[in-house]
């Protein structure tokens, strides 16, 4: 049976069933703000990805305040939106689904008998999932206020429809985040086996059976007996060979990919008014950075061609006694674990190329270092690969369990 549609008016809605009306958001849900004058040990929520969650006071990430004095309070039923830095704000709707305190930043919704407070997050949920809000909030902050909402049209099915497109919804989503937890979770032990073949090989060799003996370096421990133990000095230089003036070089970063070409067309990220004084970098180079260790994502990486570089990089020139590559992974391994931050003790937590260099690394033989970089290169390459797959698996579930909103809750697919 084909189903009538009409034009809900609302861009990012488009057609809507017949059977439907569009109506101001100020006549489903209303804004509630209660302060809690005096803060008695109620559960503190925020609003995250993962939807509106109780903070762990005991162990508490991110930030917190001195005192959850004047949070407002929130109960089960609810909806809450995050309506400022809507370009930023990772989830801007949640459900409360127990009562508590959150910060009276949020803005607090109750739901009026004539909706559904499940179907409503989907909605916003549909709306936030594309930022269709932020071309409407155009102030400084991108915020958007709750007399804004109010006026917004939104779609209003039936409610029995709004419960089982609820119904479906829940079901529907239950399962796709199902097979995205073992995704992750898969993801998560080919990241450790990746990082324990590392530390094996950099550490104890490729051989079956190799006698050990101890290396007197911390993070290290026991070394084939084959193998010495050398200052950093001995086996790279550090090298700044300063560009004057930028004449359209490759320009490198160093990231959790490796050493890559900024796409200059296209920028992401910071970038300087120019790249003159940047410092030119060589395929065989190895890049590191040695400031902010506590918060760089990736302190590591091969320059496998030439170009340019932020100065603030330390750029290294391996000796011939060594492979660049097996020190690659061996400083990989040091910056997976954050051996050096206990080092670095100042404020900027930062390593000087002289510290760098005193520090004591393993020598093995140069024809086991390349044996060493040969089968980690092949075992690297099988393990980014499983985990590719799995990211892939788990954008095409994104992507679809998105579409499987869009379609129930503007009602181009139908579940009643």
């Amino acid at each position: 049976m084909i189903m009538a549609m009409k034009e809900s008016g609302i861009e990012w809605v488009g057609l809507i069933p017949d059977t439907w009306s569009v109506i101001p958001n100020k006549y489903v849900m209303h804004k509630e703000k209660n302060l809690c004058e005096k803060w008695t040990g109620e559960d503190v929520m925020s609003l995250t990805m993962n939807g509106v969650i109780v903070r762990d006071l005991q162990n508490p990430t991110g930030k917190m305040p001195a005192t959850f004095d004047g949070y407002q309070y929130i109960e089960d039923g609810d909806l809450l939106m995050c309506l400022f830095d809507i370009d930023v704000t990772p989830r801007c709707v949640g459900r409360v689904t127990h009562n508590g305190v959150t910060s009276p930043a949020y803005s607090n919704f109750k739901i009026h008998d004539n909706a559904s407070r499940d179907y409503f997050y989907y909605y916003y949920l549909m709306v936030d999932n594309t930022k269709e809000l932020l071309h409407l909030a155009k102030n400084l902050r991108h915020s958007f206020t709750e007399e804004q909402l109010g006026h917004l049209k939104v779609p209003m099915p039936p409610l029995q429809e709004q419960q089982a497109i609820v119904g479906y919804l829940d079901e529907t989503c239950s399962k796709i985040d199902k097979i995205i937890a073992e995704a992750k979770a898969s993801i998560a032990e080919y990241k450790i086996l990746k990082q324990s073949v590392i530390y094996e090989a950099v550490t104890k060799g490729i051989d079956s059976s190799p006698v050990l003996v101890e290396s007197g370096i911390e993070w290290v421990g026991l070394i084939p007996d084959t193998w010495s133990v050398i200052p950093n000095k001995y086996v790279m230089h550090k090298e700044k060979n300063l560009c004057e003036k930028w004449t359209g070089e490759d320009v490198m970063s160093l990231t959790m990919n490796g050493v890559i070409v900024r796409d200059l067309q296209n920028p992401t990220g910071k970038m300087p008014a120019t790249f003159d004084g940047y410092q030119y970098i060589e395929d065989g180079d190895l890049l590191m950075c040695l400031f902010d260790i506590d918060v760089t994502p990736r302190c590591v990486g091969r320059v496998t061609h030439n170009g340019v570089t932020s100065p603030a990089y330390s750029n290294f020139k391996i000796h011939d006694n060594a492979s660049r590559d097996y020190f690659y992974y061996y400083y990989l391994m040091v910056d997976n674990t954050k051996e050096l931050l206990h080092l670095a003790k100042n404020l900027r937590h930062s390593f000087t190329e002289e510290q760098l260099g005193h520090l004591k690394v393993p020598m093995p033989p140069l024809q086991e270092q390349q044996a060493i970089v040969d089968y980690l290169d092949n075992k690297v390459v099988e393990l980014d690969s499983l985990i590719t797959e799995k990211e892939s698996l788990i954008n095409d579930l994104e992507a679809y369990k998105k579409s499987q909103i869009y379609e129930v809750v503007t009602g181009k697919r139908r579940v009643v």
